[in-house]
Formats: structure tokens, C-alpha cells, sequence
């Protein structure tokens, strides 16, 4: 089951390479389900056997683009990410392995769809390519045998930071700041349901910019699994359905290249995870506009 947002409103979608056609799921099932993405999670498993036999034929579906499909889950409650969850990522900065999960929060208001522009607030943008998780039920103490149970889906996910900020100051790196300006949470294209993917804990994933490939991971090489991430993070805090998890990102990022490299104006930036599809970002500069953006991706390339 792919579940997706478009105009505000929850949508059942079937994609294939040829095209992506949406479902509104509340008119679709005549009132029994909401149209609100996170008001779907407390009867997740109604609306999976629902949407097995959803007609789409009938039922008013209509061809939708990429540009279409807003963040899936525009306001979870919490907004977890991980740092240094990849042991190649945490080599190629200079830092030793954590011992417990290195945990910061994304705001919500920098959460963006699978296809929208993104304005560079500094000339130290950097890419992250990472699998989040959104947790279906919550609870506290979740045990990490049966974590993957709390989990509804899983999206594509670029933790986009602004190296600059993050190390501003001279003091501690400031993680949750330095990565949350507006679009700085790109996330899509749609929530893949669990059931979906056969081992969370096993996919590959690619972050490219142009014919660029900069990253090229799999999750095979995260330092601490989901499951153990859920655990870990429920002996803590309490999960709410909604929630979304940032599982951290494999090596590849600008800021461990020599020289560093960061995003510029007329970048576009193509994440994707097998089997969930790919969100694909452009960037401008502050205060541009859509229209500027619109000609910057018709001349394409680098500016």
C-alpha cells in the first residue's frame, strides 16, 4: 500500500514508470476513512485491507505528478534523526563510532514533498540521503523484538544541513537547528506500508546530483538497526502515530570530501531507496522565485 498527500488530502496511489495516478481515500471510501495522512494511522490495518480492493477504476482516480505529492505526513508530532548511524559516514568526518544512538530533532516546519524547490540559506548546504521510518502505534518501553510492528511505512528522506550554522559559535554543533530551515526535510515520494518491504534493515539507497553519484549505501551498515533505534528511543520518550524517524545517512556528504563540496544554485539532487521511490530537490538561491527556479531547471546543470 502506497500512501500519499495531494491538495491536502490523503490518497491511495499506484505508480509505475510510466505514471502515478492517486486515489482521494475519504471520497473513495465514502466517509469511512479520513482525509488527513495522520489521522489514518489508528486504523492502519483497516485501511490496508481496504485498499487491496480499492477500484480505482470507479473510484475516481486521476493521473497525478511528482510535483503534486506534498510530505506525506506534514505535522508529526515528533520528529526524531539520527547522527552517525553509518560506520563509513562516521569515518570519513574524523569521529569515533557512537556508543548510544546520537539523537537530534528535525522541526517540523522544514518538511517539504518529493518534488519541491529549495532555497540555499548559506553557501554550505549539504546532502543525506537516509530511510525514515513513520511509527504506525506508539507506546513507551517498545521492546526491540517486536518493534517493527509499531512502524506503518517507510519514505525516502534527505537530512539537508547547513554546515555553516551547525558548527557556528565554537561551542557544541548545533544539529537540530542547522538542520531545519524551511525544506531542509524533504521526505516521499509516499509512505511505503511495512508489509511492503520485506527487510527494512537490507535496502540500498542512492543520492546523485546530476550524473553525479554522491552517495551509495545500504542499510545493511547502520550502526544501530531500527528496531533497536525504536526501543532505545521509547525507554525515553513516548512514540505518538505519526512520528518519523530519520535513521542517519551513509558516507558520501560534502562536508567529508576533500575538498568539501555543498549544493549551489541550479543543483538538482535525486534521492532514492529501493523499493520506495525517489524525491528529487532543486535548489536556488534565497529569495528567488518559483520562476526563476522554473528557467534554472530548464537550463539545467550547475550555475
Amino acid at each position: 500500500m502506497l500512501i500519499g498527500t495531494v491538495d491536502n488530502r490523503a490518497h491511495l496511489i499506484q505508480a509505475s514508470d510510466a505514471q502515478i495516478r492517486g486515489l482521494d481515500i475519504a471520497e473513495a471510501s465514502q466517509g469511512r476513512f479520513s482525509s488527513s495522512v495522520s489521522e489514518l494511522f489508528t486504523d492502519w490495518e483497516a485501511l490496508r485491507g481496504w485498499a487491496e480492493f480499492a477500484d480505482f477504476e470507479q473510484g475516481g482516480a486521476r493521473t497525478i505528478s511528482a510535483d503534486e505529492l506534498q510530505a506525506p505526513v506534514s505535522s508529526p508530532r515528533q520528529v526524531f534523526a539520527i547522527g552517525m548511524n553509518y560506520k563509513d559516514h562516521a569515518a570519513e568526518v574524523n569521529l569515533s563510532l557512537p556508543t548510544t544512538p546520537a539523537v537530534f530533532t528535525k522541526y517540523v516546519s522544514s518538511l517539504i514533498g518529493a518534488a519541491d524547490t529549495v532555497e540555499l540559506p548559506s553557501t554550505s548546504v549539504d546532502w543525506e540521503v537516509e530511510l525514515v521510518a513513520v511509527i504506525g502505534t506508539g507506546g513507551r518501553d517498545i521492546p526491540e523484538e517486536s518493534a517493527l510492528e509499531h512502524v506503518a511505512g517507510y519514505m525516502v528522506g534527505q537530512d539537508l544541513s547547513d554546515r555553516e550554522l551547525q558548527f557556528a559559535g565554537g561551542g557544541a554543533p548545533q544539529f537540530s537547528i542547522a538542520k531545519s530551515y524551511k525544506g531542509f526535510a524533504p521526505t516521499g515520494p509516499w509512505i511505503t506500508s511495512s508489509d511492503e518491504v520485506a527487510d527494512s534493515g537490507n535496502l540500498s539507497m542512492t543520492c546523485s546530483r546530476g550524473d553525479e553519484v554522491l552517495q551509495q549505501g545500504t542499510t545493511r551498515n547502520l550502526v544501530f538497526n531500527l528496531p533497536y533505534l525504536i526501543h532505545h528511543l521509547s525507554s525515553i520518550v513516548e512514540l505518538y502515530p505519526g512520528d518519523l524517524i530519520f535513521t542517519g545517512t551513509p558516507d558520501g556528504v560534502g562536508f567529508g570530501r576533500s575538498p568539501q563540496q555543498y549544493l549551489v544554485p541550479g543543483d538538482e539532487l535525486v534521492s532514492s531507496i529501493e523499493g520506495l521511490g525517489e524525491i528529487r530537490q532543486r535548489f536556488v538561491a534565497r529569495g528567488e522565485s518559483d520562476e526563476v527556479a522554473g528557467i534554472l531547471e530548464t537550463v539545467g546543470g550547475r550555475a
